[in-house]
């Protein structure tokens, strides 16, 4: 049988732009002769659809198009396609298969996700049953995205009480299908690699697999898809992060030997991604990125022009009084590296204005109102240019200042995206020496000098905070791990220093609540997979 993959990349919403995509993906698998097509979960809305979802003109729309558009060009080719399906007021999240010109069989994703990012159980009903399809001769199993995550041997442990691919084995399945929306975090690829390999020697089945690809919101989805022998070898493997498209003969599977090295450049083109989809989608074509002359700023520009191109990038360094002529220089080249528009917008008139309306005397107390004045000055700035101009706004923080609350509430948190929201300081500085690694685009001097916000006179981030190679880890093992602060103390690190970090995590909830959306690039990011309240303590 001469399977074909479509690992493509939609719009949430966008059924006639996904439509566009998914037909001629069919078009061009009936051309190479395919006996059947594989496309993503929920491919024909993307994934997430959230509460869109419940949209009932959505619904129709999308019951007519599979009627008219999807099952008339199943004629000679067996079509599998991702759709939410509705029935009798329940929404399920399905596997169509359409075959012959019309809806052949229907598999309902039976396991709902409802962790970290997930949210499954607020929308959808699981199946009912697992039952294999016989086509072409082989009988096959279908399932989606988390239906394989249960394993028992692999894990050590059920999730859920019921195991779909348990029951479709013990049916004598030739073929395992598994269609997917699987969000990357930085390992989840070699983790996901394994965990199929596992099962493919347990059940002596073939696996094919198909992942969405693309950016939607904060979730980044790299792809990846493959095609799995019996014995766990792949007999081929995706693009991760971008589209891709091959036919296989399942009756001629070669046995590749191919291994994935998940380094800094996974991460590096999981933001470029991430980044050029959130513009395009959100209907912005320009980017904008307020440049200080240090690292954060710096990456977040390089990521800009990798996914955008340097004709659509623009940064913007504001110069206060506490600004070195180091950073000046750094920044302009950068800009220059870059090959991007460049301008600079002094805040020193701004803010003198300020100080004489605000302090009695005009006097300067260098405190941390005037420290976050300068920032929101600058956030104003680059909201105008936004406004005026079209840009969307880039933010610059990184998962360490998020998390201790080292940053400015509409000040430099100001931005439609939060590119390295999710970095912690340590791993931006490796970012940096990646976007560094055939030519120095990021200024030396930058990655070698301390990182400081200049907002006062020799200002250190480290006169505010741990140093990072001591804060990350902690961060990592309270935010990411789940660990409790005795578990992190046993570590080897202080105990009031944990207990300090943990305590400023913690109370600076209100802060993120109101940044942009961040980028997820780890297993536990800031945003909607953490969902923390506001306005409670720590007091147990």
């Amino acid at each position: 049988m001469k399977v074909a993959i479509a690992q493509i990349n939609p719009t949430i919403g966008d059924l006639k732009g996904n439509l566009e995509k998914i037909i001629s993906k069919i078009d061009r698998a009936k051309n190479l002769s395919a006996d059947l097509i594989i496309f993503p979960e929920l491919s024909i809305i993307g994934y997430p659809p959230r509460d869109l979802i419940y949209n009932m003109d959505l619904a129709k729309a999308i019951e007519t198009s599979l009627k008219e558009k999807i099952a008339p060009r199943s004629y000679d080719i067996g079509i599998i396609l991702g759709s939410p399906y509705y029935e009798d007021k329940n929404i399920y999240n399905s596997a169509l298969f359409f075959y012959k010109g019309k809806l052949y069989f229907r598999q309902d994703k039976t396991l709902l996700p409802n962790y970290d990012v997930f949210d499954e159980k607020r929308y959808f009903k699981p199946a009912s049953n697992n039952i294999p399809i016989k086509f072409k001769n082989k009988l096959l199993g279908i399932t989606i995205c988390e239906d394989i995550w249960n394993d028992k041997d692999y894990w050590n442990r059920k999730i859920y009480e019921i195991d779909p691919l348990e029951k479709l084995a013990s049916q004598g399945i030739d073929i395992i299908i598994n269609i997917s929306a699987s969000p990357y975090y930085h390992g989840k690829i070699s983790l996901r690699i394994d965990m199929l390999r596992h099962i493919a020697r347990k059940y002596k089945k073939e696996i094919i697999y198909v992942n969405q690809v693309g950016g939607n919101d904060e979730l980044i989805f790299d792809g990846t898809s493959l095609v799995m022998n019996k014995d766990g070898s792949l007999a081929w493997i995706g693009k991760e992060f971008e589209e891709d498209f091959v036919v296989i003969d399942t009756n001629k599977l070669s046995r590749e030997n191919i291994t994935i090295n998940e380094d800094i450049s996974f991460i590096y083109k999981a933001l470029v991604l991430g980044v050029r989809d959130y513009v395009i989608k959100t209907g912005f074509k320009k980017a904008l990125v307020a440049l200080s002359g240090g690292i954060d700023s710096s990456v977040t520009a390089c990521l800009a022009v990798a996914a955008l191109g340097k004709e659509n990038v623009l940064g913007i360094y504001m110069p206060s009084r506490y600004s070195s002529k180091e950073s000046a220089i750094d920044a302009e080249m950068l800009a220059k590296n870059l090959g991007i528009e460049y301008r600079v917008i002094p805040i020193e008139k701004i803010f003198s204005s300020f100080i004489e309306t605000l302090n009695p005397n005009n006097r300067v107390f260098m405190d941390n109102a005037e420290e976050n004045l300068q920032a929101r000055i600058r956030g104003n700035i680059i909201m105008f240019i936004s406004n005026r101009e079209g840009y969307l706004v880039l933010s610059t923080g990184n998962k360490s200042e998020l998390a201790m609350g080292y940053c400015t509430l509409y000040g430099d948190m100001t931005g439609g995206l939060s590119v390295i929201g999710d970095l912690p300081k340590t791993l931006v500085y490796e970012l940096a020496r990646y976007i560094n690694r055939d030519r120095e685009i990021i200024p030396e001097r930058v990655l070698r000098k301390p990182p400081s916000a200049e907002l006062r006179p020799n200002q250190k981030d480290e006169d505010s905070l741990p140093p990072y190679h001591v804060l990350d880890p902690i961060i990592k093992s309270y935010i990411e791990d789940n660990l409790t602060v005795e578990e992190i103390i046993k570590l080897g690190y202080n105990s009031e220093l944990v207990e300090n970090v943990v305590k400023k995590v913690d109370s600076m909830e209100y802060k993120r609540r109101q940044a942009p959306p961040v980028l997820k690039v780890t297993s536990k990011a800031f945003g909607v997979g953490r969902r923390m309240p506001i306005a409670w303590r720590r007091n147990w």
